[in-house]
C-alpha cells in the first residue's frame, strides 16, 4: 500500500478537524511570489477556485481578513463601501504575521492568532470547492465554501477585479 505522506497539524487543520469539518490535503512546491498560480497549476485546478488570504485594515488599523478569488484583486475602494468604513488597505507582511500568527504566503483564515471579522468575495460562496491555505506555504486544504460562513462567520462582499 503506497504510504500517504503526512503533514503535521497547522492550527489550521486543528480547528477544521475539531469541528469535524471534511477536507483533502494539496502540498505543493512553494514559490516565493509565485502566488495562487503556482499552487493552481501544482495542483491542477482553475486559479479562480483558489482563494487567497489577505490581511488589511480599515482606517482605524483594526485588522480584518479578505478571502479573494486567485485570479482577482481587491477593490479596497469598494470593499471599504461594502463593510461600513473609509479605507481599507492591505497590512504590511510583519504586522499581517503578528495578527494571523501565519507566515506570509502560508496564511490561513482558520486558527488565526486574533480574532478578526472575515470577508469572502461573494461569487466564492457558488464554487463547489475551493482550495486555501492550510496554515503553511506550500499546503492548501480542499474544503466546501460553505464552511467560510459556518465556521468563520464570514460576511460575504462584492469587491473583485479582474486581475
Amino acid at each position: 500500500m503506497a504510504k500517504k505522506e503526512h503533514i503535521s497539524e497547522t492550527p489550521a487543520t486543528q480547528l477544521l478537524r475539531k469541528h469535524k469539518v471534511a477536507f483533502s490535503e494539496h502540498p505543493y512546491d512553494y514559490e516565493e511570489h509565485g502566488g495562487t498560480g503556482v499552487s493552481s497549476r501544482a495542483l491542477g485546478v482553475d486559479e479562480h477556485h483558489v482563494v487567497k488570504t489577505l490581511v488589511m485594515q480599515d482606517e482605524a488599523a483594526k485588522p480584518l481578513i479578505v478571502l479573494m478569488h486567485g485570479d482577482c484583486k481587491v477593490s479596497t475602494k469598494n470593499l471599504a463601501r461594502n463593510i461600513g468604513c473609509k479605507s481599507v488597505e492591505p497590512c504590511k507582511p510583519d504586522v499581517a504575521t503578528r495578527h494571523s500568527g501565519y507566515m506570509i504566503g502560508g496564511t490561513s483564515p482558520f486558527g488565526t492568532r486574533k480574532s478578526m471579522p472575515v470577508y469572502v468575495e461573494d461569487s466564492i460562496l457558488a464554487l463547489e470547492t475551493i482550495y486555501i491555505n492550510g496554515g503553511r506555504r506550500g499546503y492548501l486544504v480542499g474544503i466546501k465554501p460553505q464552511v467560510l460562513v459556518e465556521l468563520l462567520n464570514a460576511k460575504a462582499v462584492h469587491c473583485a477585479l479582474a486581475e
